[in-house]
């Protein structure tokens, strides 16, 4: 029997926590429940033992039961850890790290998933300090279910209301079935942009983010995998438990890449490599002087291309970022550059461009089937990818 530990902190929508709780018992689920003490003001600890079965915990400080610290005891049991709703106050307090109740000092103690889904007042989620702290705990390998857009407890209409109880359930229980089924495997991701300098202050460049392959490397780390980041300059904090190498150029990337090449069963090559670069490169910076500046730019070395041309035994992941036929310039890449996958993405479609928190996608293999993965998340897009790759190396799709 899977156990779930359920964090319920001070929010109005500390009520839905009983459907959740109940749908969760429904389904097999052995549900413990830690409260915050903010969250008892919304929904009291007796209802929520009556439907969970089991004694609910809210003072840190009470004397347990059997004679244990109650945290660490709880965060060894857990399969999962879910809290919703999770406040802007415990999200703020657990990306700093504070264990101050018991579900902050649970999630610090336990090595199992942690899901989060936030509910707040729309100017509250938007808030800078508080995306930051999304940001932070997404970075920390945290899963997070984002709220949806409707009516909130304070009469205004706004992103921020929690998600439905049928897609949090549903999130768990995904999360619950997924294995560690690229445990052993050794992955390297490359994500981000590179750069080709004009000058010292000038360059050529892209708008790639990196968030597709920092997505898929923290997706791979959390699947099993020993992961290597090859990453061109991005805002992005690296995941944790990811070996990240840092370059700027395509000629730094491809020495990166080359050198880390033998060792690995699968690479997904998601940076944005720029294809030109400047002939030369101006050791000071170039003044203006007349209305026109004319470049003379050389190809870059295709990377994708030669790993498809050495790659042997391994799993080679390719990504194509198109704004016209994308299928049939998708098909004719993977026969070009050797590839057992590849995600397509026309880049013109509102969500799935560069930048974005979402992708749209499709994914074709190299016999010619094709996945159609709608509006999603890049994590939720990460871990189909894997899913092809590890149905690739004989195992099943999560």
């Amino acid at each position: 029997m899977k156990r779930v530990i359920v964090g319920i902190t001070g929010g109005i929508a500390a009520y839905k926590a009983a459907e959740v709780v109940r749908g969760l018992c429904t389904r097999g689920i052995e549900v413990h429940v830690l409260m915050t003490e903010a969250a008892t003001r919304f929904i009291t600890p007796l209802t929520m033992q009556t439907l969970s079965g089991n004694p609910v915990v809210v003072d840190m400080f009470a004397e347990p039961r059997l004679w244990n610290v109650q945290h660490v005891a709880y965060a060894r049991r857990a399969d999962l850890v879910l809290v919703a709703p999770a406040t802007a106050s415990f999200i703020g307090r657990l990306a700093a790290g504070i264990a101050d109740d018991m579900v902050c000092a649970t999630i610090l103690a336990t090595k199992a998933p942690v899901v989060i889904a936030p509910a707040m007042n729309s100017q509250m989620y938007r808030h800078p300090a508080v995306q930051a702290n999304l940001d932070r705990l997404r970075d920390m390998g945290y899963h997070l279910i984002a709220p949806e857009e409707g009516e909130l407890a304070c009469g205004e209409r706004g992103e921020g209301r929690l998600a439905e109880v049928a897609r949090i359930i549903a999130e768990v229980l995904k999360h619950l079935e997924r294995k560690a089924d690229l445990a052993g495997k050794n992955i390297m991701i490359t994500a981000g942009p590179t750069r080709e300098y004009i000058d010292p202050v000038r360059f050529v460049s892209n708008p790639s983010s990196g968030k597709m392959g920092y997505a898929l490397a923290g997706a791979a780390r959390d699947r099993g995998a020993r992961v290597v980041l090859v990453s061109g300059p991005t805002a992005l904090r690296p995941p944790s438990g990811v070996q990240v190498i840092p370059v700027t150029t395509t000629a730094e990337m491809l020495a990166a890449v080359l050198e880390h090449f033998p060792e690995m069963d699968v690479v997904i090559k998601a940076a944005a490599v720029v294809d030109y670069r400047p002939q030369t490169t101006a050791e000071q910076k170039l003044k203006k002087g007349s209305d026109k500046l004319v470049l003379t730019l050389e190809r870059n070395p295709d990377i994708l291309k030669l790993l498809g041309e050495r790659k042997g035994d391994k799993i080679l992941v390719g990504f194509a970022a198109e704004t016209q036929s994308l299928v049939e310039n998708a098909r004719e890449k993977i026969k070009a550059k050797n590839l057992d996958l590849i995600v397509a993405n026309d880049v013109g479609q509102r969500g799935a461009g560069f930048g974005t928190d979402t992708n749209i996608a499709t994914i074709i293999r190299r016999d010619g089937t094709m996945r159609e993965i709608p509006l999603c998340s890049k994590q939720e897009l990460a871990h189909h990818i894997l899913d092809e790759v590890v149905a690739l190396t004989g195992g099943e799709r999560g």
